[in-house]
């Protein structure tokens, strides 16, 4: 599609989702349950605004609408969006969407369901009228549809600041891939190298034994992944896992396991590749069931062979191609274990990952590749701190509503005197929520929106799993550290320490501080590092450098802003209501502090 650019804005407006996907599969398919419901593309709506080459603002629509990995058309994200930018919709150049399905209705034509569900949900017609209706906006001429995974690989290429890169893409399912090779060139171009259909996706088959394992596709995937340490990868179920994957020369492989999904419901449910599942590892878990050794192991097995085809795959194209650095985005890129092998493998000098490396992280993509199709090439930048943003009056008036009889508050007067309080908090083992600053884009909070605690302590991941986070036991939490200081606690080549800057690889705590960090120390020896650089974010630097400087350890356990099934905070009052409603010791909250009264016991 051509664009027309006609007005003085070089402004773009990217956008991820499908909107009305969901809605029209429970239309034409009834008697789903809702975890199937859910087996649908699209969630993770989001908008981001690129402006003169440079990035603006991105946000989920999640954290306006409260919908845990919302699918509805992100309006509210883009109204940030364009506030943001101080532009209105009318004054954008274009309007650029994560799919571009129109090259596909003649294959989903064969099949009266994909046809209608195609008509429906998936046309670039539709999904344009919807946008216009939502915006108010006429797009004839400014909407670009963007291939998804196209989308996703200048999501993960511009932010990389490489000049030249080898871009993997993996994901569930894109609009007829699930997995793409790139070669971005100096002068620009994208090379694709290789594509591996939708039927052979290792993200789905990670995906559907997700659901065998009782846990939500789309959105337990990171549970399989904490969950596989426990697991013994030598084991018999793991063994077995290894057939489920064809790995072939040149890079390729296949996922048999697939091609058991033959009717329209079972292709949209994948009932029979768990039937599949089923006749080889028994019964699936249900949710709420115990997780006994058997599922330990299936999910060390799985997490083995997506590590194996992942490398086996850039492993063939690193050697054809030379390049010694690689970008990468799509859903997979979010498997901070393998991430994290691939940085110890030293395949390549660097790797990238984008931080909103799902599908919300598709949005910036879009824009980007609209941008530099009208503008020229943006400016490579990767700031995670794209979202809103509150002053202090705002903050303070939030704290100040809350009835007194509740809460100790204290309005500190400087930023000095916010860390010295807090710190006093935690280093006595409080829990204490920490807002601050804009709020992160994608799925990490990165010491903007966080949950803090002292990761000293023995008892502390216990206690901010059942009593703060309502979730399983054996997932791990995260250490942030200070930049400079990461290398001695933490075992990660020199030069490396940006590269974990965004909560995305693990790596092994040195085993001398093992016994010290219990709370950030997962049962394999690793943990999902957060390195922070004091000009990135100085505030959250400071405290972690009071807590060096107090403790011996400038390391915090550091874990999202919410309570199981919301979205991280996004406001001063969703902070103070999650605060209470977390029972959380204390927030912070700008300059101000509220400490839970001790007769005032967790809600």
């Amino acid at each position: 599609m051509v664009l027309s650019v006609r007005r003085l804005e070089s402004a773009v407006l990217g956008f991820s989702g499908l909107p009305l996907a969901q809605a029209v599969k429970r239309d034409l398919l009834g008697q789903l349950t809702e975890d199937e419901y859910a087996v649908t593309q699209g969630a993770d709506a989001a908008a981001a605004l690129v402006r003169h080459g440079n990035v603006v603002a991105a946000a989920a629509q999640e954290r306006f609408d409260g919908i845990k990995h919302s699918s509805a058309f992100p309006i509210d994200a883009v109204r940030f969006c364009l506030t943001m930018a101080g532009v209105p919709a009318s004054g954008l150049s274009a309007v650029a969407h994560s799919f571009s399905y129109g090259d596909c209705e003649p294959v989903f034509a064969t099949e009266e369901f994909y046809a209608d569900f195609y008509r429906r949900a998936l046309s670039p017609e539709v999904n344009r009228e919807h946008a216009e209706r939502l915006l108010g906006v006429d797009l004839a001429d400014r909407y670009l549809p963007v291939e998804h995974h196209l989308a996703h690989a200048a999501s993960a290429y511009y932010p990389s600041g490489q000049s030249e890169s080898l871009v993997l893409v993996s994901d569930g399912l894109g609009e007829r891939n699930s997995a793409t090779v790139w070669h971005w060139t100096r002068d620009g171009r994208a090379v694709r190298l290789r594509e591996v259909p939708a039927i052979d996706s290792i993200g789905m088959l990670y995906g559907i034994f997700t659901m065998y394992l009782g846990f939500r596709f789309s959105d337990g995937e990171y549970k399989v992944m904490g969950l596989a340490p426990w697991g013994d990868p030598g084991s018999t179920a793991a063994r077995i896992l290894r057939d489920f994957v064809e790995i072939l020369p040149d890079g390729a492989y296949r996922v048999p396991l697939l091609l058991r999904d033959v009717t329209a419901v079972e292709k949209e449910t994948h009932r029979g590749a768990i039937a599949a599942i089923e006749a080889v590892f028994g019964p699936r878990r249900q949710a709420g069931d115990p997780i006994t050794s058997r599922h330990k192991d299936i999910a060390a097995g799985l997490q083995a062979v997506l590590q194996m085809v992942q490398l086996h795959v850039l492993a063939y194209f690193r050697e054809l191609t030379g390049l010694s650095t690689v970008a990468m985005a799509g859903g997979v890129a979010l498997n901070c274990s393998f991430n994290g092998a691939l940085l110890r493998s030293g395949l390549f000098d660097q790797v990238y990952v984008q931080p909103a490396a799902g599908d919300d992280g598709a949005a910036l993509g879009a824009a980007l590749v609209a941008a530099e199709r009208l503008h020229g090439r943006p400016v490579p930048g990767s700031s995670t701190l794209l979202g809103p943003g509150f002053d202090d009056d705002e903050c303070r008036a939030a704290a100040r509503a809350v009835p007194p009889e509740h809460v100790k508050m204290v309005e500190a007067r400087d930023e000095e005197e916010v860390i010295e309080k807090a710190l006093e908090l935690i280093v006595t083992g409080a829990i204490v929520g920490w807002f601050a600053g804009r709020m992160e884009f994608g799925p990490r909070a990165l010491g903007n929106r966080s949950i803090l605690a002292d990761p000293r302590r023995p008892d502390m991941r216990a206690r901010i799993n059942e009593l703060v986070k309502k979730r399983e036991g054996f997932r791990p939490f995260a250490p942030a550290v200070t930049a400079e200081d990461a290398g001695r606690y933490f075992e990660m080549a020199d030069g490396t320490e940006r590269q974990f800057r965004e909560m995305l690889f693990v790596a092994y705590v040195r085993e001398q501080h093992r016994p010290d960090l219990p709370a950030v120390t997962h049962v394999d020896g690793t943990a999902r590092v957060q390195t922070v650089f004091e000009d990135e974010n100085p505030r959250f630097w400071r405290l972690l450098d009071a807590m060096g400087r107090a403790t011996g350890y400038p390391i915090l356990l550091n874990t999202s802003f919410n309570v199981a099934g919301q979205p991280i905070v996004r406001t001063p009052q969703e902070a103070v209501d999650t605060f209470w409603r977390a029972g959380l010791d204390a927030l912070v909250l700008g300059s101000s502090l509220l400490i839970r009264r001790p007769d005032r016991g967790r809600v």
